[in-house]
């Protein structure tokens, strides 16, 4: 077992100028870190590969689609075509870094609705997208995670039972799904039920995070039961600590962030890391 910290609460862009930061991130106990991968070329995320093997930190990826012109979904096929060379560009960079999974929404534009549910052919372009992609991801060691995204955020996927689902309908050893405790708390009516009866074999990534998106374990998750769960089903990937703060004002809008969640952000790591990792080795 892993456990890691998602960068997106430090920074959009991760580059060598962050070392500082990664080093107290290191040094409070964390074995690797997730990095948003939003903007860039492919050699800047090798060279942060090289700085992150230099301080001893595993990564994953993280990702979002967050334009109308690359849409997995739309009836439009140069936006799928758009979805399809984004994901494309997201396993070059991912493999170039010395990225193991790559996590994120990656079946829809996030924030874009229709006004109802899927419907069967959104969700047969969404898979005819990722399943276009999936063997290039195979092929540099690369898992894609999807992430379940509660209804206020997409329509598409939102319970451990949906994404479920889709994997089975995509049907590569490649794809899984990435289980988020702050959108599960929303979606799902138990938790620990839900990755029972739906993860084995299907959840590939974890999110650890807090109700709120603050600390974990200053929150009301049932970690305990989620943990357990997870040890029943023979989960054994990483943990990844995501939390969101206010000291990036775009993201902070964009994920709604209205007050200080905690007086450091470096506390996210200083005591979720060890929280996670206690409550994990403690069952």
């Amino acid at each position: 077992m892993k456990i890691g910290v998602n960068l997106l609460l430090y920074a959009t862009a991760v580059t060598k100028e962050h070392t500082g930061l990664l080093e107290a991130i290191k040094a409070a106990g964390a074995d690797g870190v997730e990095i948003p991968t939003m903007e860039g070329e492919v050699g800047a995320y090798a060279e942060l590969g090289r700085v992150l093997d230099g301080l001893g930190l595993a990564r994953t990826s993280s990702m979002a689609f967050t334009s109308a012109d690359a849409n997995p979904v739309s009836d439009d096929p140069r936006q799928r075509q758009g979805a399809i060379d984004h994901l494309n560009w997201l396993i070059d960079c991912a493999h170039a870094m010395g990225s193991t999974v790559i996590c994120g929404p990656m079946f829809q534009t996030i924030g874009q609705f229709t006004g109802n549910g899927a419907t069967e052919a959104e969700l047969a372009r969404a898979a005819a997208a990722l399943l276009h992609v999936a063997d290039r991801a195979a092929a540099a060691g690369i898992t894609l995670a999807l992430e379940p995204l509660n209804r206020f955020e997409c329509y598409l996927i939102s319970t451990l039972k949906e994404g479920a689902a889709f994997t089975r309908r995509i049907n590569h050893p490649a794809v899984g799904v990435l289980f988020d405790t702050f959108h599960a708390n929303i979606e799902e009516k138990d938790m620990a039920r839900a990755i029972r009866e739906q993860g084995r074999g299907v959840i590939r990534h974890v999110h650890c995070s807090a109700n709120d998106r603050g600390i974990p374990g200053e929150d009301h998750i049932p970690w305990d039961g989620v943990f357990d769960a997870l040890k029943s089903i023979g989960y054994d990937g990483w943990l990844v600590i995501e939390a969101f703060g206010r000291s990036l004002p775009g993201l902070a809008a964009a994920t709604k962030i209205w007050r200080d969640l905690f007086p450091d952000p470096l506390d996210v790591a200083r005591k979720g890391v060890p929280f996670v990792r206690g409550a994990w080795e403690g069952r």
